[in-house]
C-alpha cells in the first residue's frame, strides 16, 4: 500500500514511521527540504534508540528506513492510495493543499486529515469528490500513542470510512470512531481537566503544584494538569480551548482562562521556553504542594465529575459509542481509567450530586448536569 503524508513536523514523521512499520510505502513530504532533512535525521535517531533498548535489530531499522522516501514535490504522491495531511491547523491552508492534491491522485484514494480541532466537512468540501475525505486523528508521539480518533464527515462515504478503519486497525491502533464535532472525543472531554483546575487556582482554592499533586495520588494521573500544559505548550493547549470554545458558540462550559492567556501571552509556554506554570531553567526547585489530604480530595472529585459530566454529554449527544469513549481517554491521553467506567465506580448518584452542588453555588451553566447522568441515576442505571 501506498501512503502519502504531508507535513514532516514531529507528527508527520510519526505517522510515517507508524505507516512504514506497518509495511506500507510510504512517501513523507515537505516543501521545506531542510524540515524533510532534519526528519530523516529524526527517525534515525529514533530507531538506533530502539535498537540499543533490544526492541528492534539493525534488519528491522533497513526495513523501516527502506519503506520511506522524502520529497518536496506534491505531485510526487499521485501514486498513493491514502494520503494523510500533518500540517499547520488553519482551514484555508488545509483547503488549498488539498485541491491541490486532488488533481494529482487516483479517484479511489483515500485524502485524510489530521486535523485535531477543525471541520472535516469544511474540509472535504474543498475536494471535487469530497467523499473520499475523513479524519484520522493520531496523537502525540504517534508510534507511542495506542489511539486514532477517524471522523466521518457528512459528505464520507461508508466505504471510505470502513477501509480507514481496517487500515489504522492493521497499523496496531485503536480506532474509536467520532462524529465531525469540535474537538472530536478527546478534546472536547479532556478539557476540564484543564479549565476547573484553572478554575480552582484562580479563585484561590489552591496553588499549581496541590491541584497537580491531588489529580496524581489521589486519581492516579500520570501528569497534573499544570504539568501537562507545561509539557504540551501553553500557547498550543490555550488555542485548542479557544477554539472548542468559539465552535460551540461560546458554550461556558468550555470557556478559556484568563490565567493561561496570560501565561501565553507573556511567553511562559512550558517547557519548551524554559518557563510555564512551572520554573524549568537549571537549578530551578519545583515548589512543594501543601499537605491536605481532605483539601486534595475535594480538588480530585471536583475534576473528576466535571470530566465524567462531559464523557456522559460526549454519550448524550451520540459523539461516540461509550466503549470509544473510554478508549479514547485511556490510550489518547493516558487516563488511568475510562471515565464511563469511573463514574460507574463511584456512583452516578454521587457525580449529580456534585455537579448540583456546585451550580447551586455559582449558578453557572459549566455546572449544568449532563441529562443522561441525569436519567441514568433515577432510573438506577450504569454505564457497563
Amino acid at each position: 500500500m501506498n501512503v502519502g503524508i504531508i507535513g514532516s513536523g514531529t507528527m508527520g514523521s510519526g505517522i510515517a514511521q507508524v505507516a512504514a512499520i506497518a509495511n506500507c510505502k510510504v512517501k513523507l513530504y515537505d516543501t521545506n527540504q531542510s524540515a524533510l532533512d532534519k526528519a530523516k535525521h529524526a527517525l534515525d535517531k529514533i530507531l538506533n534508540r530502539l535498537i540499543e533498548k533490544g526492541r528492534i535489530d539493525n534488519t528491522e531499522k533497513t526495513r523501516i528506513q527502506s519503506n520511506i522516501s522524502y520529497v518536496n514535490q506534491l505531485k510526487d504522491l499521485a501514486d498513493s492510495n491514502l494520503t494523510i495531511e500533518a500540517i499547520i491547523e488553519n482551514l484555508i491552508i488545509k483547503q488549498k493543499v488539498f485541491s491541490e492534491l486532488e488533481s494529482y491522485v487516483a479517484d479511489d484514494c483515500i485524502i485524510a486529515s489530521n486535523t485535531s480541532s477543525l471541520s472535516i466537512a469544511s474540509i472535504a468540501a474543498s475536494l471535487q469528490k469530497p467523499e473520499r475525505c475523513v479524519g484520522i486523528h493520531f496523537f502525540n508521539p504517534a508510534p507511542l500513542m495506542k489511539l486514532v480518533e477517524v471522523i466521518p464527515a457528512i459528505q464520507t462515504s461508508k466505504t471510505v470510512l470502513h477501509t480507514s478503519i481496517k487500515i489504522i486497525s492493521d497499523w496496531k491502533k485503536t480506532v474509536a470512531v467520532a462524529k465531525d464535532t469540535p474537538g472530536f472525543i478527546v478534546n472536547r472531554v479532556a478539557r476540564p481537566f484543564y479549565g476547573e483546575s484553572l478554575r480552582i487556582y484562580e479563585e484561590g482554592i489552591a496553588d499549581f503544584a496541590t491541584i497537580d499533586h491531588s489529580l496524581k495520588t489521589m486519581g492516579g494521573f500520570r501528569m497534573g494538569p499544570f504539568e501537562l500544559m507545561d509539557f504540551i505548550g501553553n500557547d498550543v493547549n490555550y488555542t485548542v480551548t479557544e477554539t472548542v470554545f468559539t465552535a460551540f458558540y461560546f458554550d461556558p462550559r468550555y470557556k478559556p482562562a484568563f490565567t493561561q492567556k496570560r501565561f501565553s501571552e507573556a511567553g511562559y509556554l512550558g517547557r519548551k521556553s524554559g518557563k510555564g506554570y512551572y520554573d524549568y531553567s537549571e537549578g530551578a526547585i519545583k515548589p512543594a504542594h501543601v499537605e491536605d489530604d481532605e483539601l486534595a480530595q475535594s480538588i480530585f472529585n471536583r475534576v473528576l465529575v466535571m470530566l465524567i459530566n462531559e464523557a456522559a454529554d460526549a454519550l448524550f449527544l451520540n459523539i461516540a459509542s461509550a466503549e470509544d469513549i473510554d478508549n479514547a481517554m485511556t490510550k489518547g491521553v493516558n487516563y488511568p481509567k475510562g471515565l464511563l467506567a469511573w463514574a460507574d465506580e463511584i456512583g452516578i448518584d454521587f457525580c449529580v450530586n456534585t455537579l448540583d452542588r456546585l451550580y447551586n453555588e455559582y449558578h453557572e451553566d459549566r455546572y449544568r448536569c449532563s441529562p443522561l447522568l441525569r436519567r441514568m441515576n433515577k432510573e438506577n442505571k450504569t454505564f457497563f
